[in-house]
């Protein structure tokens, strides 16, 4: 059941996507109430909630977890590397970036290329 403030997908509104600002029973109202995140008019939803579906946070970025360390698999020709999923709520989740041999060598040129953009920011350039 949708809480106030979270973001409701309304599938009898085509999906679309509101904040609950009232809840049944609050100030009332027999219905949820919604309104775009952006503002605008409300509408209703039912009671029960049946139309409202969670809208999941997203991910705002990712970060290399900080213990872990990465492993190439000579079967799959795949590396793996550890990271932190980073979301909008302020939430995390743990998970792993799977690389192809392709892959791999195109994040290592992109990765060679940060760090001399580094080097030269920072003056360590010799």
């Amino acid at each position: 059941m949708p809480r106030l403030g979270d973001l409701a997908a309304d599938t009898a509104h085509s999906g679309r996507v509101g904040v609950v600002v009232t809840l049944p029973g609050e100030d009332s109202a027999t219905t949820y109430h919604l309104r775009l995140p952006d503002g605008g008019p409300t509408w209703s939803a039912p009671a029960d909630g049946s139309t409202l579906l969670p809208v999941p946070a997203q991910i705002t970025h990712t970060t290399l977890l900080p213990s872990g360390g990465a492993v190439y698999d000579p079967r799959t020709h795949q590396g793996s590397v550890p990271v932190v999923f980073h979301f909008t709520d302020g939430s995390t989740s743990e998970g792993a970036l799977v690389l192809t041999s392709m892959e791999l060598e195109r994040l290592y040129a992109q990765i060679g290329r940060l760090l001399v953009s580094h080097e030269k920011a920072t003056g360590d350039l010799e």
